[in-house]
């Protein structure tokens, strides 16, 4: 016991001694220092003086001898950091939320709405979303396959590039696209809530999301959207298990099988392609749902729009490979674990 009280006493002269400088430098905060300072005369007082610390133990039976008080110290410390990685948790979120909202408000502003609203085609306006991450080699022809008219409703689109470095944003204006872009990478699920934004701004009434890379087929637009002006569906996935998809690697089918029976057990409604990238929706819905992922979202927002009793329907379209360039995906069973928690995450949410 001796050894283990010295140990704790030369802890606690680190913790006041380091904690100082660090307050000075300003890398804790003066309620940290304070909590620092705390933490560290408990265990000064606890080492030089144990028997302080009596009526505490007895309260809770931890007796002498045997260890039993030792045991409560134990206890009692891991109580204590507890509470401090919760309230630690808690800073972190917030800090996250910030930056997140930070970028968000940075993205849509590399957007003059204003001197764009000339420029637009008169209402009613289909808006579509393409976030984009180095994606210059195939973003042109995917816009160029853009139609300009679907169904009574005049296209404009939208490519928010994601921190590119290969000119994607420069490339999309070239082919008539709106660009908008991020100052650091963050991944597609935020720069589908710039796009949705500033797709707000503009007036949309019907919102569609396709891929940049080329997998989606523009011309297919008419199919997503009918169900949204005929039968008065608020939300539309496309699903390549309803419609025809070229070969992609045996373990990422298997996951969307399984994926889909997930999202089916946890919202009721039958899901083939909870993974689908093509997908449309009404604008006063995206008002409405709650989206936080930045990254593995194409679940999220799907879960969401079900939560609020929107009505969702799925319709067959064809998945190809993409044009040209890499995948920006992880790896099958990363991607796949990660999928997994956002869908969990969203569902508890």
């Amino acid at each position: 016991m001796g050894g283990l009280r010295l140990v704790g006493a030369l802890f606690a002269v680190l913790l006041l001694v380091t904690s100082v400088p660090r307050y000075r430098n300003r890398q804790i905060s003066r309620l940290n220092l304070i909590i620092s300072w705390g933490i560290a005369l408990g265990i000064l007082v606890l080492a030089a003086f144990p028997d302080f610390f009596d009526p505490i133990f007895s309260a809770f039976n931890f007796n002498e001898g045997g260890g039993e008080r030792l045991l409560g110290v134990l206890l009692f410390a891991v109580v204590g950091l507890f509470f401090l990685v919760w309230r630690q948790q808690g800073y972190t979120d917030t800090n996250e939320r910030a930056i997140r909202q930070l970028v968000e408000a940075i993205g849509v502003r590399t957007v003059d709405i204003d001197a764009l609203q000339d420029s637009l085609p008169p209402e009613p306006r289909l808006v579509t979303v393409s976030p984009a991450f180095n994606e210059a080699e195939n973003v042109g022809y995917v816009l160029d396959d853009m139609p300009r008219q679907v169904l009574g409703y005049n296209v404009v689109s939208i490519v928010v590039d994601d921190c590119s470095d290969d000119g994607t944003a420069a490339v999309a204006r070239e082919h008539g696209a709106i660009a908008a872009s991020l100052p650091v990478r963050r991944g597609g699920g935020l720069a589908l809530r710039v796009g949705y934004e500033i797709a707000l701004q503009l007036g949309a009434e019907i919102i569609v999301t396709l891929d940049a890379d080329g997998q989606h087929k523009p011309e297919e637009m008419d199919i997503m959207i009918r169900p949204i002006i005929e039968d008065g569906a608020d939300y539309v996935n496309g699903s390549r298990l309803l419609g025809v998809f070229e070969k992609e690697s045996t373990i990422r089918h298997m996951g969307v099988h399984f994926f889909s029976r997930v999202v089916t057990l946890l919202t009721g409604q039958r899901v083939t392609d909870p993974s689908s990238g093509y997908r449309a929706a009404r604008a006063d819905l995206l008002e409405k749902v709650v989206l936080e992922q930045d990254q593995f979202w194409t679940s999220e927002i799907l879960i969401e729009a079900l939560r609020k009793h929107a009505k969702v329907k799925e319709v067959p379209v064809t998945f190809l490979t993409r044009r040209g360039g890499e995948s920006k995906k992880p790896k099958s069973l990363r991607y796949g674990w990660n999928f997994a928690k956002v869908i969990v995450k969203t569902w508890l949410r």
